[in-house]
């Protein structure tokens, strides 16, 4: 339904969601532009195709940072086999609560406001295809991302959330 000065987002009764999608990316943090695969589910098993997908596609003699979320497909034996076999890869794990740490957060921002919410799809090939369109014409005047904050003030918020989560903080 379309927004209005005191009407609240909605949608129509009859409105229906013709599925999902899981949308993998990376990030180059020098020239912006990011790397995306769209999937089906999120487990350990697509998470090894997106990785698969990023080795495809960085030259052999670029080192590779992840900096990547706690959740259970990232850290599955079979992708801490796959990494392990590969020195060029470096895992960083952001700390729960955390994700505002990994800059392809910001790309996730700007693809959900631009692309995707309050989109209407057919279907998921539909959302796919938009997907797919928003990334390649975005990649084309890509910038990177340049933090605002400093080093230390950024890791004395770390601190502080840290110890928020570990209970000292209280």
């Amino acid at each position: 339904l379309p927004l209005g000065l005191g009407y609240v987002e909605g949608v129509t009764h009859d409105y229906i969601r013709h599925g999902t999608t899981t949308l993998f990316a990376a990030l180059d943090i020098v020239s912006g532009q990011v790397l995306t695969q769209c999937k089906g589910r999120h487990r350990h098993q697509e998470f090894l195709q997106f990785l698969r997908h990023i080795d495809s596609n960085v030259p052999e003699d670029l080192e590779v940072h992840l900096v990547i979320d706690n959740y259970a497909a990232h850290k599955h034996p079979k992708v801490r086999r796959w990494l392990a076999a590969r020195p060029r890869y470096h895992v960083h794990y952001t700390p729960t609560y955390a994700s505002w740490l990994n800059q392809v957060e910001i790309w996730f921002s700007i693809i959900t406001q631009r692309a995707i919410r309050r989109g209407t799809f057919r279907s998921v090939n539909d959302l796919v295809a938009n997907i797919e369109h928003f990334v390649r014409n975005y990649n084309k005047n890509s910038r990177p991302f340049v933090w605002t904050a400093t080093a230390d003030s950024i890791l004395e918020k770390i601190q502080r959330l840290c110890e928020a989560i570990a209970g000292t903080g209280h």
